[in-house]
């Protein structure tokens, strides 16, 4: 699994777009991630966007951000041991959001603590991590 994370518009697609030509991309929000899982083919190269709509959407059905987090942590682990069992490789491009900016709304708060808590997660289980900022991708 490697991990792109930036901000908005810094490059991240067109950098995992040139880096694997031939991968097949899914917006997280269509699927979820519970299912993501499965569409990995043998040997295929998956990239994985559209985490701000799903996160959105996930936070909107539960309350609990503890019981949250741990269904995230256990979907990354099954996309991790589906990537190895089909010996493909899964790419996840993430936004960064915040900065450290204290968001006054509940739910903006609620948005940006989860999407951090998912980067931490996917990080601890990538292979590598790239980090996007102005079309330059460093590796962390």
């Amino acid at each position: 699994m490697q991990l792109f994370i930036g901000g908005a518009c810094a490059g991240k697609r067109d950098l995992v777009a040139a880096r694997f030509p031939d991968a097949a991309w899914s917006r997280v929000d269509e699927a979820g991630l519970e299912g993501c899982e499965k569409d990995l083919r043998s040997g295929a190269v998956r990239v994985l966007t559209g985490w701000t709509d799903w996160l959105e959407a996930v936070l909107a059905d539960e309350s609990d951000d503890d019981r949250l987090r741990a269904r995230l942590v256990a979907a990354l682990d099954r996309l991790r041991d589906a990537e190895r069992e089909a010996r493909g490789e899964t790419v996840l491009i993430l936004p960064e959001m915040g900065r450290g900016i204290v968001p006054m709304d509940a739910a903006d708060r609620r948005l940006r603590d989860l999407a951090g808590w998912l980067a931490q997660d996917a990080a601890a289980r990538a292979e590598s991590v790239w980090y996007v900022r102005h079309g330059l991708a460093r590796r962390l």
